[in-house]
C-alpha cells in the first residue's frame, strides 16, 4: 500500500498540499517485481509512468556489439518511463529490477490530466528533466574518453552523486553496485574495474567494506577525476 507520505517523498510531486496529493493518489496502481525481473524493454511502445517505492531498477540499452551499456542506477523515490509518456514514441532502455522492487505507475490518460490540473508537477518534471539531460551530456563526455581508468572514476562520481552521503569530507556510498555494474556503466571490463579499486585504494583515495565504498577525500577525488 502506498499513502500520500510517499507521494510527498517524491519530487515530482512535493509542492502539492494534502488534498492534491489524495487526489494523485486514486490513479496510482502497485506494481511488484522481484530481483532481475525485466520491467519495461527498450523499443517496447509505453503508456505507464513508473514510480519507485522502494528497491533499486537499472536502466540500460544493448550496443551493436550486444553489450549492455548502464546508462544510470535509480532508487526509491525516483521514477522512470516518462519520455515516452510524453513524447509518444518508444522506450529509449531497458529497465530491470536490481532488488526486489515495489513501484506505482500512473498511466499517459491520467498522467496529462494530472499535469493539467496541477501545473507545478510540470515545472518539477521540467526540472528533471534537465537534471538528466545535464547527467547524459556528463555520461557522453565520460565514455568519450581514451583512458578506461578515468571512466571508472567518472563512474565513481556518478554513483556517488545519486546514492553517496557526505560527511566530513568523506563521502559514504552505501549498497555500492558491483563490480561488474560498473564496468558496463564505464564502457570497461570488470577486471579493469577491480585493477582500478586496487590501485585507489593503493593511493588511499578509497576505502571498500562488503557492499559500502568510501571516498576518503571528496574534494580531491572530484578535481581528479571529474570531466567537468
Amino acid at each position: 500500500m502506498i499513502d500520500i507520505s510517499t507521494l510527498k517523498d517524491i519530487e515530482l510531486f512535493e509542492d502539492l498540499d494534502d488534498s492534491s496529493l489524495k487526489d494523485i493518489l486514486t490513479v496510482c496502481k502497485i506494481s511488484h517485481y522481484e530481483k532481475d525481473n525485466i520491467i519495461l524493454f527498450e523499443e517496447d511502445l509505453g503508456n505507464l509512468l513508473f514510480f519507485i517505492v522502494n528497491g533499486k531498477v537499472k536502466i540500460s540499452r544493448i550496443n551493436e556489439a550486444g553489450k549492455e551499456i548502464i546508462l544510470s542506477i535509480i532508487e526509491e523515490n525516483d521514477y522512470f518511463g516518462e519520455m515516452s509518456i510524453l513524447d509518444g514514441e518508444a522506450r529509449s532502455a531497458n529497465a530491470v529490477a536490481l532488488s526486489d522492487t515495489t513501484v506505482f505507475t500512473i498511466n499517459k490518460l491520467n498522467f496529462f490530466s494530472i499535469l493539467q490540473k496541477y501545473p507545478k508537477i510540470a515545472i518539477n518534471l521540467l526540472k528533471t528533466l534537465t537534471k538528466r539531460l545535464r547527467k547524459a551530456d556528463k555520461l557522453i563526455e565520460s565514455l568519450s574518453l581514451n583512458n578506461a581508468e578515468h571512466r571508472i572514476c567518472n563512474t565513481i562520481l556518478t554513483i556517488a552523486e545519486n546514492m553517496g552521503t557526505y560527511n566530513n569530507k568523506k563521502v559514504t556510498i552505501e549498497k555500492m553496485p558491483n563490480q561488474e555494474i560498473i564496468a558496463n556503466m564505464s564502457g570497461t571490463s570488470r577486471e579493469t574495474v577491480s585493477r582500478m579499486f586496487s590501485k585507489l585504494k593503493t593511493k588511499n583515495l578509497i576505502v571498500t567494506s562488503k557492499h559500502t565504498l568510501i571516498i576518503e577525500n571528496y574534494e580531491t577525488f572530484l578535481k581528479k577525476f571529474s570531466t567537468n
